[in-house]
């Protein structure tokens, strides 16, 4: 479905991402894990395109998105839910939910869109009124995949949804990811929670320095000593 082949991203003088090639499938869920600075905001960024990439190619489906801007990309189903959130503070609830279908014509569709994403978080609905800015680090990161729901996505983009959150919110919010999935959105999961990821990503690639170093199941990954010692605390 999602096919990134040798991409390389540099900031400046900094060679970002090295020659990354990974894959999603439709239905999977996909974690990347790894360190901080190893490149793995920056791959979401590419694919969204909000990074220009050096060289590289990147296919959804037949459609080639190294030649689409990131509205045309929003538009062909891939959507990214940012890390740390970033939903406008002095806007409601709904109307940053609205900000989400902003690409839909559609009213009854973007009607719709808010009646799943009030099905999945019924917290959103009962606060749709207050500003966004009032809501705890939770329901802030509820509104932020909710908000990145509105736009009917093909393929999730998740930076780090479990950042800054406890941990009893951190088991609500993967089980939201995994419902969201069921319900035929596959997932591009980054997540600094290696043996959260893990636990309920089909497949998953290891990030250092820009590089990918290891990848495949993530029950085997979950398994392999070097991951253990080094993302899950041995």
């Amino acid at each position: 479905m999602l096919e990134i082949n040798q991409l390389n991203v540099f900031y400046h003088a900094i060679h970002a991402l090295k020659g990354v090639s990974l894959k999603l499938e439709r239905g999977e869920i996909v974690a990347i894990i790894g360190a901080n600075g190893a490149g793995k905001t920056t791959t979401l960024n590419a694919i969204s395109g909000i990074l220009q990439s050096e060289s590289g190619r990147m296919f959804l489906d037949d459609k080639d998105l190294m030649k689409m801007r990131p509205s045309e990309i929003v538009g062909s189903g891939i959507v990214q839910v940012p890390e740390g959130r970033k939903i406008f503070s002095r806007m409601t609830v709904k109307e940053n939910l609205e900000m989400g279908a902003y690409s839909l014509k559609d009213k009854a569709q973007i009607q719709a869109n808010m009646h799943r994403v009030f099905e999945i978080f019924p917290r959103l609905q009962e606060r749709q009124r207050q500003p966004g800015g009032t809501l705890s680090g939770g329901e802030q990161q509820m509104l932020a995949m909710g908000r990145g729901l509105m736009a009917a996505p093909r393929i999730l983009l998740l930076d780090e949804p479990s950042m800054g959150l406890a941990p009893i919110l951190v088991d609500q919010i993967f089980e939201v990811i995994q419902e969201i999935n069921q319900q035929g959105v596959s997932i591009l999961l980054v997540e600094q929670n290696a043996n959260m990821a893990l636990s309920i990503a089909d497949r998953a690639y290891l990030f250092e320095t820009g590089s990918v170093v290891l990848s495949g199941e993530a029950a085997a990954l979950k398994e392999n000593p070097l991951v253990k010692e080094a993302y899950l605390g041995g």
